[in-house]
């Protein structure tokens, strides 16, 4: 994995750029942004890492840029920073969908704490999404008659009470679940369970 990337959105030279030394000395990557309009068109949204967003900012507000990246669908983690916070200000954050909302002067520790969460949570949420996208490209791969297996699988059935609803031979039903461990990857029923019963259900359901 490349090393995280915290996006710093802050129209104060003199703020961003202590704030961008303080991130990166622990090791950290930091794409400075003075402008909020400029970030939302150009920013990465594939990068992993974060969002520290300024509240006051010209133009569009640090919180109206939150709005818009959640609305977006962008999952970075977004940390808020402001010099002028209030209860409203803050709860109107959080309910907007910030990861942590911090007032200036930021104490260092806290932010770098903050940001450590907000990278370990997106690499938690990208590694979870890569895993959904795997598993439904091996359900993908199925033919009907194997996904029918495979529900009655999940369902508890053995191979005869298989081969009794679907109207084949106990030999045909191990054979299509022999396909199903190959094509699914999966080493062990519990696994097998756990990655796709989800899958099965929202089939059912359709």
């Amino acid at each position: 994995m490349t090393t995280p990337l915290i996006h710093l959105v802050d129209d104060d030279d003199a703020v961003r750029r202590s704030l961008a030394l303080l991130i990166g000395t622990v090791g950290l990557e930091v794409a400075e942004w003075p402008h909020p309009q400029v970030f939302l068109d150009g920013f990465d949204r594939e990068s992993i890492g974060a969002i520290v967003l300024d509240v006051r900012m010209p133009g569009i507000s640090g919180l109206g840029v939150l709005e818009q990246l959640v609305a977006q669908g962008v999952d970075q983690p977004i940390i808020m920073l402001t010099g002028h916070g209030t209860v409203a200000m803050c709860r109107r954050a959080f309910k907007s969908g910030a990861a942590e909302f911090l007032e200036k002067p930021v104490d260092d520790e806290r932010l770098i704490e903050a940001l450590h969460d907000a990278v370990r949570q997106h690499v938690r949420t990208r590694e979870r999404q890569a895993a959904d996208r795997e598993t439904r490209e091996h359900y993908a791969r199925l033919s009907e008659r194997e996904r029918e297996v495979l529900a009655l699988v999940i369902e508890g059935l053995t191979a005869k009470q298989i081969a009794r609803r679907l109207g084949v031979s106990p030999r045909t039903v191990e054979t299509h679940r022999a396909n199903l461990a190959a094509k699914l990857q999966t080493v062990s029923l519990a696994q097998l369970i756990r990655r796709f019963a989800a899958l099965v259900e929202q089939g059912d359901a359709a």
